[in-house]
């Protein structure tokens, strides 16, 4: 178990690297990633869902009652804020409707998995982030396709019963089932918590090389122009939700979990939704794919600054 415990300490420590360099890979030597077949992301998603699952308890959702304010703030942010700045950008920008639907589907996603760990590696609200995490995911079922229709009606067309079952087939049912476990076999389960960040990061990394090989065509085809939206997507999430706490006063610990969960979205659950509600669209799992590399480069690098932020 040590050795397991090493290794996702490794994992955890080195995550953005490992996902760069296996994009590398998948993106310039597709055939050393492409014989996943791309219907295996959804399966590798609800194993990272359930993987945090089972990180959670009930009392973890006691900060929703405690704290109501914050929580209800970081939900409107959430899911104002990034919609709104991923249809400005894709417009700005002229993306065409495939890779435009691909940005606003990332923008219309809960948080991040990965926002938890980078909010404590920030010495950041670590409860805060965890039940925004928590609710928003929850709540992804009737608002992410909701507002993606909203953003999109006048574009494309948009299966919004297809995405609430696509939503709640691969992240809810999975946390659930975590969290369930998690209170019923929790002396078991604690044995693997110091192991499960590993598991995460195997399934975000198998996301992003299956994504990433099986479009690596039309990736190097779409040019710069998708890699600076998205870029700019992430970097001014973080942005406006550090400057929404700030306007509203929040000390420093809060101003961080808001911006870091803000700023840093679901991508895989993105990438999965474009593949199953619009697969026709075969580009608009690509914004998903590059966001879901990017957020975590960008994530470790604002951890290192936020921890000289007190």
């Amino acid at each position: 178990m040590k050795f397991l415990e090493a290794i996702s300490g490794f994992f955890g420590r080195f995550m953005a690297l490992i996902v760069l360099a296996l994009t590398i890979l998948a993106l310039f030597v597709p055939a050393s990633c492409n014989w996943i077949a791309t219907s295996c992301v959804t399966y590798f998603l609800a194993v990272a869902m359930f993987c945090m699952g089972l990180t959670l308890k009930f009392s973890d959702f006691v900060v929703v009652f405690t704290r109501p304010r914050d929580i209800f703030i970081g939900c409107v942010a959430q899911f104002t804020i990034m919609p709104l700045l991923a249809f400005a950008l894709g417009k700005i920008f002229g993306l065409e409707t495939a890779l435009l639907v691909g940005v606003i589907l990332v923008g219309t996603c809960p948080g991040g998995t990965s926002s938890n760990v980078i909010t404590y590696l920030s010495d950041g609200d670590v409860p805060l982030s965890v039940g925004m995490t928590a609710v928003n995911t929850f709540l992804a079922p009737l608002l992410t396709p909701a507002i993606t229709y909203l953003l999109l009606r006048t574009t494309v067309s948009v299966n919004v019963l297809s995405m609430f079952l696509s939503i709640v087939q691969v992240v809810i049912v999975p946390i659930a089932a975590g969290i369930l476990i998690n209170k019923f076999c929790g002396k078991f389960v604690q044995k693997f918590t110091k192991i499960l960040p590993m598991f995460s990061v195997i399934a975000i990394c198998l996301i992003v090389t299956t994504v990433v090989s099986h479009n690596a065509a039309k990736i190097l085809a779409t040019g710069i122009i998708v890699f600076v939206v998205v870029i700019l997507h992430n970097l001014c999430g973080y942005a406006c939700g550090f400057g929404l706490a700030h306007l509203l006063k929040f000390p420093v610990a809060k101003k961080k979990a808001l911006s870091v969960e803000i700023g840093m979205q679901n991508s895989g659950l993105a990438t999965s939704l474009a593949g199953t509600a619009f697969p026709n669209l075969a580009m608009a799992t690509v914004p998903g794919a590059i966001f879901s590399v990017w957020h975590n480069i960008s994530g470790a690098l604002l951890a290192a600054v936020y921890r000289r932020l007190k």
